[in-house]
């Protein structure tokens, strides 16, 4: 049975908003096997400027779905998270399932998959460019004005402190992110 954990944050979450919610993510039912106890914790924020955010996280064994929206309408905000977490479902149903069935992901999923999403899935992967980059020594900082130069989203560098390399990337945010290998 699919379970709603509704929250606000500076939003008082109302009865129709509650029911909202659950009429979306009631949609998503059908692709799991409800023997079982699944919990959605819906998180609605709304900031100053009006805006509208919707995150969604669904915790399954060895699998964990989320997906958040902001828009300045909280309901279209719950729609484009709802069919963002049904095409992760389909992913997640049509390929990953197929191959970590046996580690009990499959014990989720309604059987029956369709073959048109799993084409499509198919061809969402498809690598259309291969290419070969040399790693300079440089410090984190020298990588974000290079990724801002080359107006990239990311810059994949050798750290010159520690010698392993290393990704900048720019968050939704506005901010930076670094991801440091081991």
């Amino acid at each position: 049975m699919l379970k709603y954990n509704v929250r606000g944050e500076n939003i008082e979450v109302t009865d129709a908003l509650r029911s909202y919610v659950e009429k979306r993510l009631k949609k998503l039912e059908k692709y799991f096997d409800l023997n079982q106890d699944i919990i959605a914790h819906v998180n609605l924020k709304v900031y100053r400027d009006r805006t509208a955010k919707v995150e969604v996280t669904i915790p399954l064994p060895y699998l964990v779905l989320r997906a958040e929206e902001t828009t300045d309408d909280m309901y279209r905000s719950i729609d484009f998270v709802s069919e963002k977490l049904e095409r992760q479902i389909r992913k997640y149903k049509t390929r990953v399932n197929r191959k970590t069935r046996e580690k009990g992901i499959g014990d989720f999923f309604v059987e029956g998959a369709e073959e048109e999403a799993q084409e499509k899935e198919t061809r969402e992967f498809t690598i259309v460019r291969n290419k070969q980059i040399g790693l300079k020594p440089m410090s984190p900082e020298e990588a974000i004005l290079q990724m801002n130069m080359l107006e990239h989203d990311f810059f994949v560098f050798q750290d010159a402190e520690t010698n392993g390399t290393s990704v900048v990337y720019r968050r939704n945010d506005g901010h930076y992110g670094l991801i440091e290998t081991k």
